[in-house]
């Protein structure tokens, strides 16, 4: 009796697991998913239609891949008059701007991709 009970929990333990790497691979998980493939594929740079005249400095945590990098940058990028590079090994957005573009919004579209703001500096 005891050997089924042991077994049983073996194969719950073992389901749990294996549903938490399904979610990771689709995405679900803490992280962003990243997936199968061995490199994320790389956001398109975004070019701004006037020059730059702002640049604002943004610390992100949460950013744990390369995938992680790439949702952020898309995430600034579809801000009108924005664009994005950022370094995960700095944990960092550099967002150049051709207009006048708050801050508040840049926060609001990393946060929306699952990243926490630490600080913005101008």
């Amino acid at each position: 009796m005891a050997d089924i009970v042991i077994a049983l929990l073996v194969i719950v333990v073992l389901l749990f697991a294996l549903r938490g790497t399904i979610k990771h691979f689709k995405g679900e998980g803490g992280c962003c998913g990243g997936g199968g493939g061995s490199t994320a594929k790389k956001a398109a740079k975004k070019k701004l239609a006037g020059p730059v005249i702002d640049r604002k400095i943004v610390h992100i945590s949460g950013m744990h891949c390369e995938h992680c990098a790439v949702r952020v940058t898309r995430a600034i990028n579809e801000i009108e008059g924005a664009s994005a590079k950022v370094s995960l090994k700095r944990g960092e957005a550099v967002v150049s701007c051709d207009r006048n573009v708050e801050a508040k919004l840049v926060c609001q579209a990393i946060e929306q991709a699952g990243y926490r703001v630490v600080s913005i500096e101008a």
